[in-house]
């Protein structure tokens, strides 16, 4: 079947099968592997990725449910190079640890800012909520988070 979408301001094409997840077409086709694979069922957050303005797991969701609309991953927040706001509230905050959790994290932290430039603590907590750190770096974590609606 073939799937058009937008990825990272970037129209692009691939077939795929009907059982094809967006993971799947991120990495395999596409080749865009920061976002990675945890647990596969939608656990874990590792795959997080923002599709149409909402952070969705990208291993529960079908490719071809994603013809004709908009995905952004994790590589797409680089504009020209540089590290978006909350990609460096990461690193200044020393929120990053193993890194495997890191993209979805930070994607996941970017939906909420896109809706909430001024969470609070505990608004923060519950965007993260779906996403597991298995370094448990999480006070960090939310640091950076609010470092970067600052």
């Amino acid at each position: 079947m073939e799937v058009t979408l937008t990825v990272n301001d970037e129209e692009r094409v691939a077939d795929v099968g009907p059982t094809t997840t967006l993971t799947e077409l991120l990495r395999e086709h596409l080749d865009l592997t920061g976002t990675k694979v945890g647990c596969g069922r939608g656990e874990c957050g590792a795959c997080t990725v923002i599709l149409d303005g909402s952070p969705v797991n990208s291993c529960l969701v079908f490719a071809v449910q994603c013809d004709g609309r908009r995905v952004l991953t994790i590589e797409g927040l680089d504009a020209n190079g540089e590290h978006d706001r909350i990609q460096s509230a990461f690193i200044e905050s020393g929120a990053v640890q193993c890194g495997f959790c890191t993209p979805g994290m930070i994607m996941s932290a970017y939906a909420l800012l896109s809706s909430n430039p001024r969470p609070t603590r505990r608004e923060i907590e519950e965007a993260i909520s779906g996403n597991l750190c298995r370094c448990t770096g999480y006070v960090k974590i939310v640091d950076a988070v609010q470092a970067a609606s600052e």
